[in-house]
């Protein structure tokens, strides 16, 4: 019996590629709704992200079109990133989540603490 699926869940459908990578990094993205932020104050504001996974999210999103990078001559070099029209359409569906996750952050505790106490029996 063929099974149907939705063409949004074919590992090569360009949307399914492009929220797996922007859902995973929203919170880069979020870092850069205020003012153009250098690499290393991002990474400070990140806590527990390493220096590959911060690149490698940048690059993602800046391949997306959601930020652009600039490259400031200084002394040492410095890199800033800031979010673009594009990505500042995320802001009110990202915000909405974030609102989401805050309002129900105890009940989300809840289940995965049953949820553990389940498994580790």
């Amino acid at each position: 019996m063929a099974c149907e699926v939705d063409a949004v869940f074919f590992a090569d459908c360009a949307a399914r590629s492009f929220f797996d990578q922007v859902a995973n990094k929203w919170s880069v993205l979020t870092l850069l709704t205020e003012k153009p932020t250098r690499f290393n104050e991002i990474k400070r504001r990140l806590e527990g992200i390493t220096h590959k996974a911060l690149t490698q999210a940048l690059r993602r999103l800046e391949r997306n079109g959601l930020i652009a990078r600039e490259v400031i001559n200084a002394s040492p070099v410095a890199v800033e990133y800031s979010i673009t029209e594009l990505g500042r359409t995320l802001q009110v569906p990202f915000g909405a989540v974030y609102d989401w996750s805050i309002k129900h952050l105890d009940e989300i505790e809840q289940a995965q603490n049953a949820y553990d106490r389940r498994e580790g029996q």
